[in-house]
């Protein structure tokens, strides 16, 4: 019998990973989506907590087209679209 290590993060209890290293990208990207929403909900009062949820969760899945953007690159959101496309 094999004995197999199974990481969780405590973000998503629901998923789990055999390799430490995605698991902690996961959590690290779950940590900043929680930041993004946290945010975006104090500062845009009618936005519902589900919305908040999905942008933060897309924005930090998408954060290095997002940094891109935000660093005098508008054009690399285009990737985003083109992946959207493609789906």
């Amino acid at each position: 019998m094999a004995v197999e290590t199974l990481y969780r993060s405590t973000g998503d209890v629901e998923t789990t990973f055999v390799d430490r290293k995605l698991c902690d990208a996961h959590d690290a990207m779950l940590e900043l989506a929680e930041s993004v929403m946290s945010m975006l909900m104090n500062q845009i009062p009618c936005l519902s907590e589900k919305q908040a949820e999905d942008v933060g969760i897309f924005m930090s899945k998408n954060r290095t087209a997002f940094a891109s953007a935000f660093k005098n690159n508008p054009s690399a959101l285009d990737e985003l679209k083109k992946a959207e496309a493609t789906e």
